[in-house]
């Protein structure tokens, strides 16, 4: 399909700048610190070419930045404040790269396990399929509008909830993803401790400063730790699981029931726990996907990343548990990858072992650190750097505090609040903005969709606990959305009728 944005035009396009970063059209212009306006939706339905990409390509616009992340630096330029110029733009494999050291993790080998033990192989299988199908739909089309723009999502939700209001998205969304990343540095330290007896406070000290070193790099640091620790999962997870159905059978690990410990966990419980490992992430996409050079590029690193590299961690963990069948496994404690290697591998696999957790714990936590410095950088209007810094040593912190036990409430309460914010992105960008309009300081409409679905959530839980809540949130703040602005756009045509009439 095709579309350039450069050839997208609103009533409130401006004229092309001469110098600096290349200009977008003023629907898309995020420069200077100021807040994006998007006010048409023709740029992101047509996904071809981004307008910088075009221009640079025609031989305009050559005065880009001079610090882009190929020209050698060590720390070079993130692009907090404007969108990501043609010339920084990444490749696929790049981008595909830091996609990748985003899934391919511990946590998800210890939640596959949690998800056989509490349910079955072959319902776990199957929740495991679908909840990475929905994050991949999801991940593509907000990955496009990052793609086709350059923007991060706090530039993005500017127009989604107003040039105040994104504050509240983007605050909330990023002050989650820091969550995720005080839970993995105290599972870093959590499974040192029990392995070997290591003070759990030092060694998540350790391993937190060790990860926000990797974000101070950038997006380049996430493209490198992703080089190392995906091989690494990928063999030793591999073997693992390879080794474990060797002492039982592939039969048995299909046949596998569950632990008789308690309830089995229902279907829809399962959907909330595999799309809320990465329902914030997946909705902060473009903070990833700003770097993709198309919308294609985009699309591919998403469809590598979730029905495929998140299946497959999940499916580690789940097929060592199936194949085990331990009456009482703990993931959360040795019952994992890692304790298997501790357990049953050769000996020179103990110095692999020790360094593996600090190597898929920090490739998680870097991402996530640089997702929350991203989105906090542009809300305080300070650097990534800067804001990767303060938020280290909240998350530290919070670690110190054992946060990590609270893991399965944690999933719920993201799946309650985060996949109303994505639902309003995608009906926003690919319905609503396509009628031009200014951006006022807060969008009214956004809020209240993002209520109707945290609420709908909430009940969902409380009266029918067998349900996803993120499924069920998501799909109500969507049609709240549509339907809200849908009723306040012909109410607006009303009104400018009745006014041209008299």
């Amino acid at each position: 399909m095709g579309g350039d944005l450069s050839h997208s035009r609103s009533p409130h396009t401006r004229e092309p700048v001469k110098h600096g970063c290349a200009p977008l059209p003023a629907a898309c212009q995020a420069s200077e610190g100021k807040a994006p306006h998007i006010t048409s939706n023709h740029h992101i339905k047509k996904l071809g070419k981004p307008a910088a990409i075009a221009r640079e390509e025609q031989g305009m616009d050559r005065k880009f930045p001079i610090n882009s992340p190929h020209e050698g630096e060590l720390l070079a330029e993130e692009y907090e404040h404007e969108p990501v110029p043609a010339s920084a733009r990444r490749s696929v494999g790049s981008l595909t790269t830091v996609w990748l050291g985003f899934p391919m993790i511990i946590t998800c080998a210890m939640t596959g396990s949690m998800l056989v033990a509490s349910m079955g192989f072959t319902k776990a299988f199957w929740a495991i399929v679908t909840g990475n199908v929905l994050l991949f739909v999801l991940v593509s089309a907000i990955g496009a509008v990052g793609a086709q723009t350059g923007m991060n999502f706090a530039l993005l939700a500017s127009n989604v909830f107003g040039k105040r209001g994104y504050v509240a998205a983007s605050g909330l969304l990023s002050l989650l993803i820091l969550g995720w990343f005080a839970v993995q540095v105290g599972f870093t330290g959590n499974i040192l401790h029990a392995a070997f007896g290591y003070n759990y406070f030092l060694i998540s000290l350790v391993a937190g400063l060790l990860y926000l070193g990797i974000t101070l790099v950038g997006i380049r640091g996430l493209h490198w730790i992703g080089v190392v620790s995906v091989p690494m999962f990928i063999i030793l997870g591999t073997w693992v699981a390879f080794d474990a159905v060797s002492r039982s059978g592939v039969e048995a690990v299909w046949s596998y029931a569950g632990t008789e410990n308690g309830v089995p966990m229902a279907f829809g419980v399962a959907l909330t726990v595999v799309v809320g490992l990465f329902i914030d992430g997946a909705t902060v996409s473009p903070d990833f996907n700003r770097w993709a050079k198309n919308s294609l590029h985009s699309s591919i690193a998403a469809f590598v990343t979730f029905p495929i590299a998140h299946t497959y961690a999940l499916l580690l963990g789940a097929v060592m548990t199936a194949a085990l069948a331990l009456p009482d496994a703990d993931p959360f404690a040795l019952d994992n990858m890692f304790g298997y290697m501790l357990k049953y591998g050769a000996p020179w696999l103990l110095p692999v072992a020790v360094i593996f957790p600090f190597v898929s714990f920090g490739s998680v936590c870097s991402h996530n650190l640089y997702m929350s410095a991203v989105n906090w950088s542009r809300i305080v209007g300070v650097k990534m750097r800067t804001a990767a810094v303060m938020l280290a040593a909240f998350g530290i912190a919070i670690a110190a505090g054992n946060v990590w036990s609270y893991f399965v409430p944690w999933l719920n309460l993201l799946g309650i609040l985060v996949p109303p914010v994505g639902a309003i992105f995608v009906v926003h960008f690919y319905t609503v903005s396509r009628e031009p309009g200014p951006v006022g300081l807060w969008r009214p409409t956004a809020f209240a969709a993002w209520g109707i679905g945290s609420l709908t959530a909430y009940l969902i839980d409380y009266l029918a606990p067998q349900m996803s809540t993120s499924i069920s949130s998501f799909f109500a703040a969507a049609i709240a959305y549509w339907v809200i602005s849908r009723l306040v756009l012909g109410v607006e045509m009303k009104e400018a009728g009745q006014s041209i009439a008299n």
